[in-house]
């Protein structure tokens, strides 16, 4: 098979944002922050809005999309009763925002979402948090309020990520399928759960992607279903008509049967990258156009005569057992 972990490594920093959009990205939400703040202090002062950064950006699985954008999830949280409608909430929020960029703010159902085009986008989900409940309640357009505690998912991926520090790369390859994909594909959230829950570990990243997707596809073909392990506890599939579930599920096979060919079958690195790079994109690399595993296993073989002895260095430079030249001493300073 052909060793592509490097691959995968270099595809994790490639989906990294780079610190200079990073640092746009952390301007503007302290901008649109000071702008809520304001138009709340100056239109509705009883109201008086908290911030907390929430979803990807908060557990370090935000990518960059094959459009090179990226997100953040920004919480606006009134410590109080609610005495007028979700709806109104979100547009008192909506007001504040308006005009900050040359895109007209999008009143989502569960967020206001401003668009940096070309660049990134700012989602703010509107919260009730009474002082005397335990949980807050998320503001969703025309449908009142619903507990959600977003905290708790950070606090859950939190101790998921400390049994295994391969998780988080293993999200971010999830969710670079997803949006090479898209056309529905489940959401960044949704990635997460399945692969928190699902995690194959092993000290490759392409052998646990491969034996990860597929524990997530035994899974969801004994129940398909995604359930969020922090209040309510609802399932992301729930809503999935026949065609987008089908879509996932394609995909998915297609994934599978793409990467067991990569790894049990495609010994030439370069053939197998082109595999893992129909479902991972562009920001996967290209591999190099020769045999790694016999590339590895001479390696490994010139190391075992060096440490035995029976080693010869050539005047190319490089080191064989035929008995020419310079025969090598036996190595036997192993550090420590």
């Amino acid at each position: 098979m052909a060793n592509c972990n490097k691959l995968f490594l270099d595809y994790d920093s490639n989906l990294n944002i780079p610190k200079k959009k990073k640092d746009k990205l952390k301007d503007s939400k302290e901008v649109l922050r000071a702008r809520i703040r304001k138009h709340f202090k100056d239109n509705h002062p009883e109201y008086k809005p908290e911030f907390y950064i929430q979803g990807s950006y908060k557990m370090g699985t935000t990518i960059l999309t094959k459009d090179n954008e990226c997100d953040l999830d920004d919480g606006v949280y009134f410590r109080r009763e609610a005495d007028v409608t979700a709806t109104t909430l979100q547009k008192w929020v909506e007001d504040a925002l308006d005009g900050a960029t040359s895109s007209p703010v999008e009143h989502r159902s569960k967020c206001l979402r401003v668009n940096y085009q070309g660049e990134y986008h700012i989602d703010f989900p509107v919260y009730i948090f009474p002082k005397d409940d335990n949980d807050p309640s998320l503001a969703v357009k025309n449908n009142g309020f619903e507990m959600s505690d977003p905290k708790e998912v950070v606090e859950w991926y939190k101790a998921e990520k400390a049994k295994s520090s391969q998780l988080n790369r293993l999200v971010k390859y999830l969710k670079g399928w997803g949006d090479h994909k898209r056309n529905k594909m489940p959401s960044g959230l949704a990635m997460t759960i399945l692969a928190a829950n699902n995690i194959q570990s092993n000290d490759r990243d392409d052998v646990a992607l491969k034996n990860t997707i597929v524990k997530i596809q035994e899974t969801l073909d004994d129940n398909f279903e995604c359930v969020v392990p922090a209040t309510p506890g609802d399932d992301l599939f729930e809503s999935y008509d026949s065609i987008r579930k089908n879509n996932f599920l394609s995909n998915l096979d297609d994934f599978i049967k793409d990467a067991k060919q990569a790894l049990d079958n495609e010994p030439n690195q370069l053939k197998a990258s082109k595999l893992w790079r129909k479902h991972l994109g562009i920001h996967f690399p290209f591999g190099e156009d020769e045999d790694t595993d016999a590339k590895e296993a001479a390696l490994k073989r010139i190391s075992e005569n060096v440490l035995k002895g029976t080693a010869y260095s050539q005047s190319s430079g490089t080191i064989s057992t035929e008995p020419t030249k310079v025969k090598n001493k036996p190595h036997t300073n192993y550090g420590g």
